[in-house]
């Protein structure tokens, strides 16, 4: 007993030294940004400026349907929430060094020894029987070698989860962005089959006047070629509507029936809540992403005090507790209790530089974690600056190509009246129509980029924020 409180005393003291580790101070990194978010970019530090979740951000019901099941069936975020739990174990496996590992055993040793080689001159058996409780090679961490380790394992595993968020954040986006286009290249798709029915109808009536001689050739193979391009631009569309649901099917990870995707063109969905101004850049170190670099950055400096500690002793304690006796009977009567206490100490002497070399090998690895977090947050810094250049942009281009699809409805509509009376020429008709046409495709087309460009937004700053 008397020796089960003194190891009892021994290891507590061993688990309060080793509070203390030889790794550095860990102090985090500020890359140089500037202190803007750059031309076209929102103002900042307004306070109690805030950024909502996703679920604020993606209004229409649909649209949040489809994210919860993704969120749900995926199969890359199933895979980085197992890796989470996988982190997890890792860690408790490195946190369990901390702690003594004690294990119940018994045993038996049987031996007969002949007369020639027994000390009596006659036949011998001998028998020893033993159980107890005893644990083997337990270090003593009084320089923080394990501490450093369990604290670069946690890091790891904060690592992965933020990793899991950032993967999370990214689905959210890409499922929603997935649903805009299909519903943006369904409105094409509609766009094109009525230009092409517009068009048959407008070479019918070409072939006829043909027919009569009332217009000539030419015009008769003009309006044969619209048809045909309404038609492959039909064709494309058709085929780019069929990839947008296997992709969205791919992101929500399983079958999708009609009513999962009801909407037929952007308008049929509600439109995306705006960032707020005033997001400060600080919003960037809260980035997932963000987070997951710094984790690793501190796992690295942590990894560095276990590098240090190897230059010092390594101290393990082994023992153990029980009875002993040569009769199976006795083992569990007084008198027959045994024990055994094997402190050893491992000095190192000459290891042709190793030790040094791999304090050296985890200082260079921290500085990899600081360029990679510097880069990381740069690289945050552009993508928010980016979409809030995009931003602006995107807003103007829809504005102007709204004002253009009227002019040129109106320029075609007036060209065609010219056309029936004679005035104008056909191939001046078809131009005005061309026209027409290339100009709504392209304010479907920048509509689904301002979409997109506000998902981007919302994720590059790192989802749902608060300043307080």
């Amino acid at each position: 007993m008397r020796f089960s409180l003194g190891m009892t005393a021994v290891i507590c003291l061993a688990s309060t030294l080793a509070a203390c580790t030889m790794a550095p101070k860990y102090e985090r990194p500020s890359p140089q940004l500037r202190s803007d978010w750059g031309a076209g970019g929102v103002p900042q530090a307004q306070a109690n400026a805030t950024q909502p979740g996703w679920r604020d951000v993606i209004e229409d019901s649909s649209t949040r349907h489809l994210v919860e099941l993704a969120l749900v069936n995926n199969r890359d975020l199933r895979m980085a929430a197992l890796r989470i739990e996988k982190a997890q174990a890792q860690y408790q496996i490195q946190r369990a060094d901390l702690f003594p590992k004690i294990d119940a055993g018994g045993g038996a040793n049987m031996q007969r020894a002949p007369a020639s080689l027994s000390p009596t001159g006659l036949p011998m058996t001998t028998r020893a029987y033993s159980v107890g409780l005893g644990f083997s090679a337990f270090e003593l961490d009084f320089f923080g070698r394990i501490q450093s380790l369990r604290g670069a394992a946690l890091e790891q595993f904060l690592a992965t989860e933020a990793s899991h968020r950032s993967a999370e954040l990214s689905l959210v986006a890409q499922v929603a962005t997935g649903y805009f286009a299909l519903a943006a290249n369904r409105e094409h798709l509609k766009l094109a089959k009525d230009i092409l029915q517009t068009e048959r109808a407008s070479y019918e009536l070409v072939r006829q006047r043909y027919e009569l001689g009332t217009v000539s050739r030419l015009d008769l193979s003009q309006a044969q070629t619209t048809v045909d391009t309404a038609r492959v631009f039909v064709a494309v569309y058709a085929a780019q509507v069929t990839a947008d649901e296997n992709i969205l099917e791919l992101l929500v990870g399983m079958p999708l029936s009609p009513e999962l995707l009801p909407a037929q063109s952007l308008a049929d969905i509600a439109p995306l809540r705006p960032v707020p101004a005033g997001l400060p850049s600080e919003v960037l170190t809260r980035r997932p992403d963000v987070l997951a670099a710094e984790h690793q950055l501190k796992a690295a400096n942590a990894n560095i005090g276990a590098a240090r500690a190897m230059h010092f002793p390594i101290i393990s304690l082994t023992g153990s507790y029980g009875t002993a006796s040569n009769e199976v009977r006795d083992l569990f009567r007084n008198g027959f209790q045994a024990w055994s206490f094997i402190p050893q100490v491992a000095l190192p002497i000459f290891h042709a530089g190793a030790i040094s070399a791999g304090v050296k090998a985890a200082e260079a690895d921290k500085a990899i974690m600081v360029a990679q977090y510097e880069k990381t947050v740069q690289a945050a810094f552009r993508e928010v600056s980016d979409s809030l250049a995009q931003e602006a942009s995107l807003t103007d281009q829809v504005e102007a190509l709204a004002s253009l699809s009227n002019a040129t409805g109106e320029a075609s509509e007036l060209t065609n009246q010219l056309y029936e009376t004679g005035i104008s020429s056909y191939l001046s008709r078809l131009d005005a129509q061309r026209a027409h046409a290339t100009t709504r495709q392209n304010l479907i087309s920048a509509h689904m980029a301002r979409l997109a460009n506000t998902l981007t937004l919302y994720k590059a700053l790192g989802g749902a924020w608060t300043s307080e």
